[in-house]
């Protein structure tokens, strides 16, 4: 009864982090690396943009969206004639292991959260002091692109989901025949323990912190000018129809409610 369940919750996740936005800002990324390479070395924002493209290296070589996938369809879809009879189920090994991945999943997206925070106040603070403004302008707006990827895909909380409904199909098959995997690794009922920290208070933090940094507003209204009034008109009519839209139960509008500079 669990099973269909379980199999909701992998494409769930698998569709989160499949998604175009998470690969997109990470060539990105890579590309921006790539260009200030030989010029920023040792510079504190780079150095910490390194330790968020190695967060993305790791999470995508330990392949966790195929190992959900193989999981996925190893699940038997229900039939109205087996719906009283037997039916295969994935072994005690391809549970366990999916489940350690997507515990090692939920950590390295945490830790690449808080990479992300780190070297977006870096690239502020540098900012401030007018320093490597065009790259820290490009790193900041980019660190908080992938930042808000993640997190309004809940990206970390769809795999914190799938582990709780991973867990019941792991105990019932684990309980009617032991073949254990992983040995010496008792896997935790309660992942926000495993974690160390609770995973909403924990992004609430961040973005408190992002968004209260103090922004270099003094110098950059010299680098970007006033928007004209009709622009600003314009743009706050489409933000109320946005708003409207949404408060109506519609699809969220993504357009830019800003004006092109010319």
């Amino acid at each position: 009864s669990c099973l269909p369940a379980l199999q909701r919750r992998c494409h769930i996740a698998r569709k989160r982090l499949s998604g175009t936005g998470l690969a997109v800002e990470g060539r990105v990324l890579r590309a921006v690396l790539y260009v200030y390479h030989s010029r920023l070395l040792r510079h504190r924002s780079y150095l910490a943009m390194q330790q968020v493209e190695q967060c993305l290296k790791r999470l995508w070589k330990m392949n966790l969206v195929g190992s959900i996938e193989t999981l996925a369809e190893l699940i038997p879809k229900k039939n109205t004639s087996q719906a009283h009879s037997e039916r295969l189920v994935p072994s005690q090994p391809m549970l366990e292991t999916v489940a350690l991945k997507v515990l090692g999943g939920c950590k390295l997206i945490l830790r690449l959260l808080d990479c992300c925070c780190k070297a977006f106040l870096l690239s502020v603070k540098h900012l401030c002091s007018e320093e490597f403004i065009l790259l820290n302008t490009v790193a900041s707006g980019l660190l908080s692109r992938l930042w808000f990827v993640v997190q309004y895909r809940c990206v970390l909380q769809s795999l914190a989901s799938l582990y709780s409904t991973l867990l019941t199909p792991l105990q019932l098959v684990s309980e009617t025949q032991q073949m254990p995997y992983i040995k010496g690794f008792t896997f935790p009922s309660d992942i926000s323990h495993f974690l160390g920290v609770n995973i909403s208070s924990k992004v609430k933090k961040q973005k408190a912190r992002m968004l209260t940094t103090k922004k270099p507003t003094s110098w950059l209204k010299k680098l970007v000018p006033a928007m004209p009034e009709v622009a600003s008109e314009v743009g706050k009519q489409r933000f109320a129809t946005c708003t409207s839209t949404v408060e109506n139960g519609g699809v969220p509008c993504l357009m830019d409610i800003g004006e092109p500079v010319l």
